[in-house]
Parts: structure tokens; C-alpha cells; sequence
């Protein structure tokens, strides 16, 4: 609210006090009189000067004032009501001399012009300067209701903006959720089972097998997985037999090397290529221990090579023995029947269950220049040669091969070698070479350009991170079950 400064009157808004005594008809303060020709003050001015001129002042003393005089009945300031009788003329002259001089001026043909109290524009009509005074306030009623709408306006638009980016976020991130899915063999999409059948049919449909030849081998694959054994159609046998007769005869290069007892290599089927690296080097590692007398009381319900349903079955065994609960979780505690991908932990997991006792290393991050893990090797080194350091250029141990998994994949180290340059090379079985490519390693007359499927230098594994799982004697059930309880929170011997 504002308070009028002439008449008191309280009034909605400053433009609204500026309007309250446009186009009012003044009337004398002195006597009443109203007979005045325009609504303006310039003729009440003129009156009052011509009918009721300024009285002289009396003598007095210096500096002395003279008491004012209060008429009872005369009338008091029409503007602010403050004054009556004779002294009203001075009030009205010293408080609203502006309104007596005011709103215009003559322009010289008599005609008198008002002035706009919001942008002093002058006009000669008191009715046009009353209607564009309320242009000039809904004007500015508009632009503040403009202003708010404006700004509802664009808090609206950047709340769809926040909305869509959401939105677009979050589908970005299912879509990415199901590449993984579908990447790890999590998607339900099926299993061995489904995939080997459905590959199958696309060869039957590109006429690159026969029907009688799908029907055989799907009865072939439905009686391996009803025993849960592996169908050996993927093995090669003897590799590890043929190496040593090979270093032993050939090889100018190499100093001296290590190999692991014997192992069978096997490669991915139409079954499970694509993710089932895992599945096939712990076949590569049990197919090893089977041969080792040792582990015989171990693997006593295990004398076949089981196959990879029958393994995703055994992990789940041991999760059920309490065993990595957290990996267990990270599967919904179930792999039989999937694609699923599995790694170091849950072929530790497998190999404790069975009271084999192993353990995970883990080379976290590289040790070398450009990226490598020199170290890796090493302690690979000292894996094989340790009880192995006689003079004999070729060493058959019986270490078992040793499980090697880095991002996106995994293989078997079964062997490595040592320079006359003093370098150090990993020999490896990998999954994903085929057994026409692994059978030439056992021919005799070899020359060894065969063995480029094996060797890895240290310039050759540069991922980021390589975990190992490597075998290393037998558990009783105590320590089955100590490790079982420290499974809870799984943890690995870091290096560096």
C-alpha cells in the first residue's frame, strides 16, 4: 500500500497515487470557490493571488515569528488537510506550490498541456493523458505477468530437458547392461545344449553338413550330457610328450625349458564358442591331475573329463558348500543352463570343493616397460624350476599346468622357456585354436614353426591385469573348510 502526500488516502500502488488528482477539480482552499473553466490549478492559482493576496507582515523584533491563527469554520488543505484559516495560503504555496504550477504551461494560444508522471510526455486533453497513464500500467502489468511466464516458461523446458537426458541415460545404460548380458552369458538366451543345436542347423542350412549327420551328432551330444562327461570330439592328446622329444633333439635357441605333466588340449565346440574358454581350460587342468596319482583320493567321483554343463553343475556345488558367495551372487547362484563366463575365482572355488589345494595371484598391474609383466614370468619360472634347477636342458615336471585368465579370456600355461639370451617364453594351450592346428605340434618330423602356437614372450602379453590360479598339493577337510570360511570374502596374493 502507499500513502497518498496529499489527501493521505491510502492507494494500491505509486501509479495509482499519481493518477488520484488527475483531472480533479480543484477548489479554493481560501473561500471554496469551484467556478473555474479548466481542471487545472493554473486558474485556482490566479484566483488566489488576485482574491486573497499575502497580508504585510506586522513589525516586530528581529528574528520574531508570528503566531498563527486557526479561524474555526474555515477550511482546511484540500491536498493534506494539515492547515485552516489564513495560514492555509502559505501552507498550500510552500507544500503544493508544485501542483499550483503544475501539471502544464500555456503553450501560447491558450491552450494548457499535462505532463505524463511516468515518461513526461505532454498532451492538451486531461481524458488522453488519463488513458495513456493506464496503458503505461497495463504495460508494465504485462511485462511482469510476462516476466513469470517467461520464466515458468523456461523452468518447464529445462525440466523436459532434465527429463529427456534421464531418460536417454538410463536406456543407454539397460542397453549396455544387455551387451554385457549377452557378452558374459547372462541374457537367458540358453546354454550348451541350445547353442550347439541351433549352430548345428545353420550348417545344416548352408549346406555345410548333412541331416543324417545333425541327427547323429545331436544324439551323440544328448547321451554326453545325460552322463555329464565331454564327448572328447575337441581333445588332442600327446602334445606334451611330443614337446620334450622335441626340445630334447631340436633347438639351438633355447637354453633350457620346463614343461608340466601331461595335458590334453581342448578347443571350443559349436557349443560353447565364444565363452566357454574357461569351462575348457579346467577340463586342460583336470585332465592333468587325472594323470597324477596324487590327486587320485581327490578326483575318486571324477575319472572322466566332465563336460561343460556338468562343470557349471559342480561350481554350483560349491557355491552351495558356502564357497565365494559374493561370486555366487554375481551368477544369481546359478550357471547350468547359461552362456555365463566364468574366471580365476570360480575355478579356485571348483578346485578347493574337490580339496585340491591351489591358489590365486594376482599381477594387478604391469611391471614393465611398455606395459608388460615381467614378473609374471618369473614367478612362473620359479613355479616349474623350483625341485627342476639340475643341468638338464629339457625338464619334464610334475607340476600341473597353471590357469591363466586376463580380461575377455583365458588359457593354459603348460610349460616355459629360457633363452640362450637370457629372455623367458610362456608356452601356452588356447581354447580357441583348433585341434587340426594342435596336431601338427605331434608330428616327428616337426621343424617347429608349429610351436608359434605356444610361445608368448614378454612383449606379447600386455592386458592389464593377469590373475592365476596354480595348483599346488592336496587339502585335508580341515583346510577344506578353513578355506571354505575364508572364501567369504575371497581375496589373492598381489604382486607387486
Amino acid at each position: 500500500m502507499r500513502v497518498c502526500d496529499l489527501c493521505g488516502q491510502a492507494l494500491a500502488s505509486e501509479a495509482a497515487v499519481r493518477r488520484a488528482h488527475l483531472g480533479r477539480q480543484p477548489r479554493c482552499p481560501l473561500c471554496g470557490a469551484a467556478a473555474f473553466a479548466a481542471p487545472g490549478c493554473d486558474e485556482l492559482r490566479r484566483h488566489i493571488e488576485a482574491a486573497h493576496p499575502e497580508p504585510e507582515p506586522e513589525p516586530g523584533p528581529p528574528g520574531a515569528r508570528r503566531p498563527p491563527e486557526r479561524a474555526e469554520g474555515l477550511p482546511e488543505c484540500p491536498f493534506c488537510g494539515e492547515a485552516a484559516g489564513r495560514e492555509l495560503e502559505a501552507h498550500v504555496r510552500a507544500r503544493h506550490g508544485l501542483l499550483l504550477g503544475a501539471p502544464g504551461a500555456d503553450t501560447g494560444n491558450g491552450e494548457q498541456l499535462y505532463e505524463c508522471p511516468m515518461c513526461s510526455l505532454t498532451c492538451t486533453n486531461i481524458q488522453i493523458l488519463e488513458e495513456h497513464v493506464d496503458l503505461h500500467l497495463e504495460e508494465h502489468s504485462f511485462s511482469e505477468g510476462g516476466n513469470i511466464r517467461d520464466l515458468e516458461l523456461a523452468q518447464w523446458l529445462q525440466t523436459e530437458e532434465d527429463k529427456r537426458q534421464r531418460s536417454e541415460k538410463e536406456e543407454r545404460e539397460r542397453e549396455e547392461f544387455k551387451k554385457l548380458q549377452r557378452q558374459y552369458g547372462l541374457d537367458n538366451s540358453g546354454g550348451y545344449k541350445q547353442q550347439f543345436l541351433k549352430n548345428m542347423e545353420r550348417e545344416v542350412d548352408r549346406g555345410r553338413m548333412q541331416p543324417f549327420e545333425y541327427h547323429k551328432r545331436k544324439a551323440d551330444m544328448m547321451e554326453c550330457l545325460a552322463f555329464g562327461i565331454d564327448d572328447g570330439k575337441t581333445k588332442t592328446s600327446g602334445v606334451i610328450e611330443a614337446l620334450c622329444k622335441y626340445y630334447q633333439n631340436e633347438n639351438k635357441d633355447v637354453r633350457h625349458v620346463w614343461l608340466s605333466t601331461g595335458v590334453d588340449h581342448f578347443h571350443s565346440s559349436l557349443g560353447d564358442r565364444g565363452w566357454g574358454c574357461g569351462y575348457r581350460n579346467f577340463q586342460m587342468l583336470l585332465s592333468s591331475l587325472l594323470q597324477n596319482s596324487l590327486y587320485n583320493d581327490c578326483l575318486r567321483d571324477t575319472t572322466l573329463i566332465p563336460s561343460i554343463p556338468k562343470i557349471q553343475s559342480m561350481i554350483e556345488d560349491a557355491w552351495r558348500e558356502g564357497f565365494d558367495p559374493h561370486g555366487a551372487s554375481h551368477f544369481n547362484n546359478r550357471l547350468h543352463g547359461s552362456k555365463a563366463w566364468i574366471g580365476a575365482c570360480e575355478i579356485y572355488s571348483l578346485l578347493t570343493s574337490l580339496r585340491i589345494k591351489c591358489q590365486i595371484i594376482d599381477f594387478h598391474k604391469p611391471t614393465g616397460p611398455m606395459g608388460t609383466h615381467p614378473r609374471l614370468f618369473d614367478w612362473i619360472l620359479r613355479y616349474y624350476s623350483t625341485d627342476n634347477e639340475g643341468g638338464a636342458k629339457v625338464a619334464c615336471t610334475s607340476k600341473p599346468p597353471i590357469y591363466l585368465q586376463h580380461q575377455g579370456h583365458s588359457r593354459t600355461v603348460v610349460g616355459i622357456e629360457e633363452r640362450k639370451n637370457k629372455t623367458l617364453c610362456l608356452l601356452l594351450f588356447d581354447p580357441g585354436c583348433p585341434s587340426q592346428e594342435m596336431q601338427k605340434l605331434l608330428k616327428q618330423n616337426s621343424d617347429g614353426t608349429s610351436l608359434k602356437l605356444l610361445r608368448k614372450f614378454v612383449g606379447s602379453l600386455k592386458e592389464k591385469q593377469y590373475q592365476i590360479v596354480a595348483v599346488d598339493g592336496v587339502l585335508s577337510l580341515e583346510e577344506k573348510a578353513a578355506r571354505c570360511h575364508d572364501s567369504q570374502v575371497l581375496t589373492s596374493e598381489k604382486i607387486p
